[in-house]
């Protein structure tokens, strides 16, 4: 008689427990909002104590001590904590822009971005980064600790021109160097091999792609006259409306293998791509690639594409950080050198 009542209900009841989670999930935000919130008014009353010389740096071990006895059973006021909130008021106090994220994110997860990052612009980036997806403290970890902030800062650098115009932006969608060590594949893998291990980590996969990517199928099949074509892996992308096809090669970057691309591209865009959606992207991960190499095939290419390396292991930040100021003064040389080319021609027009 049970059986059958839950078989005769079970929608409705669905849809309650449906309720109950939606209430907790609010629940939950509401809490993280109220405590952030709070850990903020304390940081700012310390600040400005601390700033105008009214108190010594001593008061706020004695303050800790005087919230726990007061509060018996109270957790999060030890001294450590209470600098910690100081900190964190200080590090935001004048970006007015933030303050809306800042209570989208757990105290953990602002603990992890504060004494891990170096500078606002990596901070604002991971603050950007939680605010779109709910990481467990283990998980943002990884994201910084893999230097995911300097890998998206060397493609955006990199970003072709097809991409550069592309119809919405694609700054920090895209990685340079795109991290698989949690797969446990080694150098030698064979591109199956690593597609395999890289759909049974699916979810840890998407997770280093990016917090709007999502996936659509493997050995994506799209026909063209009366041959099938398989693309390696084919993914959607929420902030960019468009499909990403995406190619792994277990060797160094090769000329034709961007043009092998380009024809999934345009039969995406022909057959599969939807009226309202953007122009797909291909995505190339090789395993190693020659900076000039994809210059010279990327200059004359009309089809929005990124080449990209992977890596099976995590790379030390300070390598990361090391390319990022090599490929800057790089930069900073070319526009330098366009600026005379300009200021030379000007000359030569007079």
């Amino acid at each position: 008689m049970l059986e059958k009542s839950l078989v005769q209900y079970q929608e409705s009841f669905k849809e309650i427990h449906g309720m109950i989670q939606s209430a907790r999930r609010e629940a939950d935000h509401q809490a993280n909002k109220l405590l952030i919130g709070l850990y903020w008014s304390i940081g700012r009353y310390v600040s400005d104590k601390i700033n105008s010389s009214i108190w010594g740096e001593g008061v706020v071990g004695t303050l800790s001590a005087y919230l726990i006895s007061n509060e018996p059973g109270i957790r999060g006021f030890s001294a450590r904590n209470i600098w910690r909130m100081k900190q964190f008021y200080d590090a935001y106090k004048t970006d007015e822009k933030l303050s809306a994220l800042l209570t989208e994110i757990s105290w953990s997860n602002h603990l992890h971005i504060l004494s891990k990052t170096k500078s606002s612009q990596e901070r604002d980036f991971y603050l950007e980064l939680a605010s779109k997806q709910t990481y467990p403290e283990r998980e943002l970890a990884r994201i910084i600790d893999s230097g995911t902030f300097e890998r998206t800062m060397l493609a955006n650098q990199k970003l072709s021109a097809v991409l550069t115009e592309f119809p919405v932006s694609t700054k920090n969608v895209f990685k340079d160097i795109y991290l698989f060590e949690f797969t446990g594949a080694s150098d030698d893998d064979k591109e199956l091999t690593l597609k395999s291990l890289l759909l049974k980590h699916l979810k840890k996969f998407l997770m280093e792609m990016g917090p709007d990517f999502s996936f659509i199928g493997e050995e994506y099949v799209v026909q063209v006259g009366n041959k099938d074509y398989k693309i390696d892996l084919l993914l959607f992308n929420r902030a960019l409306n468009n499909l990403i096809a995406v190619e792994l090669k277990v060797t160094d970057f090769k000329p034709e293998h961007l043009g092998k691309l380009q024809f999934y591209l345009e039969a995406l865009d022909r057959d599969v791509k939807k009226p309202h959606e953007n122009p797909s992207i291909g995505l190339l991960i090789c395993k190693t690639k020659d900076e000039e190499v994809v210059q010279y095939a990327m200059s004359r290419s009309t089809s929005p594409a990124m080449i990209a390396e992977y890596e099976t292991k995590l790379i030390d930040k300070a390598l990361l950080q090391q390319k990022m100021q090599e490929l800057s003064e790089t930069l900073s040389d070319d526009e330098q050198w366009a600026l005379e080319s300009e200021r030379e021609e000007a000359e030569d027009n007079q």
